[in-house]
Order: structure tokens, then C-alpha cells, then sequence
């Protein structure tokens, strides 16, 4: 696996982004550390932890452009986020949802 992420941690950290209590965030967490969690370095492992651990009306409404991102949050794993999100709500394509 490389990078130094334990497979602990990876699994933890899967587990909060499919968990958090608010359906909208789950379904966009979740599928996106499914998908990119194992390649993350430390740092970028890092970064998305301190994301999941703000209020999810809040990293819901940056993810999807509601309300401004604070700077401190604006970076590389948030366009990931939003650009895997985007991708995801174009080849669904049915207008619901995240």
C-alpha cells in the first residue's frame, strides 16, 4: 500500500465517510473514499479527516456549492470531492439528489 496510511486508519476513515448521519454527504463520502482513500498519502489522508470532521450541513453545502468554503478547506481533497461528486451527478444523470 505504500505511503504510510495503516490499513487501520484507511478502514476507519472509510467507515466515518459512509457514516455520518446525513444521508446527502454519505452518498458522496462514501463512494469517493471507496474510490481514492487507498492512493492517499499521510498528508492527503490528513487533509480529508480534517474535512469529515466539520458539521455535515456545512461540508455538504461547500461539497455542492452552497456556501463558500472557507479558505483553510479550499484546497486539493475538496475539488476532488466536488469534481468526483460532479462526475458521479452527470453519469446519473437524473436530476436527484448529491
Amino acid at each position: 500500500m505504500g505511503n504510510s496510511v495503516d490499513e487501520v486508519r484507511l478502514r476507519r476513515v472509510k467507515f466515518r465517510a459512509w457514516h455520518r448521519g446525513f444521508r446527502e454527504a454519505d452518498l458522496i463520502l462514501g463512494p469517493f473514499a471507496d474510490q481514492y482513500l487507498d492512493g492517499f498519502t499521510s498528508d492527503q489522508m490528513d487533509a480529508f479527516e480534517a474535512l469529515i470532521d466539520e458539521a455535515d450541513q456545512d461540508l455538504y453545502g461547500w461539497i455542492v456549492g452552497r456556501i463558500e468554503t472557507p479558505p483553510e478547506f479550499d484546497g486539493e481533497i475538496l475539488n476532488l470531492i466536488k469534481d468526483f461528486r460532479f462526475k458521479a451527478h452527470a453519469v446519473r444523470g437524473d436530476g436527484r439528489g448529491a
